[in-house]
């Protein structure tokens, strides 16, 4: 079965990344490295090379599904973000660890941010495993980012917001690189936030429709 897995790696690098302009071989090799299907459930692991977002955790509360974002607009991020071999990456909304796992692979460190304590716990467990030692998993508000070891060169933001993540870009390193999708469903567009000199300038970058991340629904009031 492992061979197999891996034979659906490949397929999915050859025919869901590169076909989308991706082209950063460090990327590339640090997805055919990652088994995919180590994060997430039994049931699911027949789907995880597929071209789709795949459901990690139900809604809790009243909130959103949670998802490992589907691998073309997850690696046209990553790639956006220009991740070099000495950067300290934020990765917010880890999920189950996948998107550490990958981005472990190309930056000297990694603070994985996850608000849901079981994911959390899954995440540390599916890194551990596989020896992802230069990544560190922390439980918050994903909103909120996390201070206490910022300031960062790159956070990657791991699903769609509504608004703008502020607090998030207050923890950019000058010469740092936020990466995010904003807006939801097809109306989505992937965004790359740079600061300079302390000041934080941002571009859009393609189209990407891909699944929320809980915290940053946009606050609507009454209109009288």
């Amino acid at each position: 079965m492992e061979a197999d897995y891996a034979q659906r790696r490949i397929r999915m690098v050859d025919g869901q990344v590169r076909t989308t302009d991706v082209t950063s071989t460090a990327l590339l090799d640090a997805m055919l490295a990652v088994p995919r299907e180590a994060f997430v459930g039994a049931s699911r692991r027949d789907l995880a090379y597929i071209d789709e977002d795949i459901e990690i955790a139900p809604a809790q509360a009243g909130g959103s599904p949670r998802y490992l974002m589907e691998p073309s607009p997850f690696a046209k991020l990553v790639q956006l973000a220009e991740i070099l071999p000495s950067d300290f990456v934020l990765d917010v909304g880890c999920g189950t660890g996948y998107s550490a796992a990958v981005l472990s692979r190309l930056a000297s460190s990694v603070v994985a941010l996850e608000s849901d304590q079981a994911l959390a716990d899954l995440a540390s467990e599916n890194l551990a495993g596989l020896g992802c030692d230069n990544v560190a998993v922390v439980r918050g508000p994903l909103p909120g980012g996390y201070a206490d070891e910022s300031p960062y060169d790159v956070i990657f933001v791991g699903g769609a917001v509504e608004v703008q993540p502020d607090s998030l870009l207050s923890q950019l390193k000058d010469g740092g690189r936020l990466v995010v999708v904003e807006g939801s469903g097809n109306a989505g567009k992937a965004r790359l936030y740079s600061k300079w000199n302390g000041v934080v300038t941002g571009r859009s970058a393609f189209n990407a429709a891909i699944k929320p991340l809980p915290g940053f629904e946009r606050a609507y009031t009454f209109q009288f």
